[in-house]
């Protein structure tokens, strides 16, 4: 076999390889989209999620202050040090 024909065939193979994995992945995100609508039908037949679905995570999660606000009192930092610590110590003592 001559280096153009070795060239051309691995080039070929690639080409193959590439496009197999490309149609692969296409197909499996048609899939997924189809199953979560199908579920998502399914569900609401049954009446596991709302009519009006269900609203974005970041819609409900609260705006919390920075840790290292003014507001923080000396008895929550007390508290998370020593929750921090025990649970450091029951670390190292499973890990020894």
């Amino acid at each position: 076999m001559d280096k153009s024909s070795l060239m051309s065939d691995g080039f070929t193979l690639m080409l193959f390889g590439m496009s197999f994995v490309f149609i692969f992945l296409t197909v499996l995100v048609f899939a997924t989209g189809l199953m979560s609508k199908l579920i998502s039908r399914y569900e609401r037949n049954v009446g596991v999620i709302p009519e009006e679905g269900v609203p974005s995570p970041t819609a409900v999660i609260p705006h919390h202050e920075h840790p290292h606000s003014s507001s923080a009192s000396p008895a929550d930092d007390a508290t998370v040090i020593s929750v921090i610590s025990a649970a450091v110590t029951k670390f190292r003592s499973r890990h020894k």
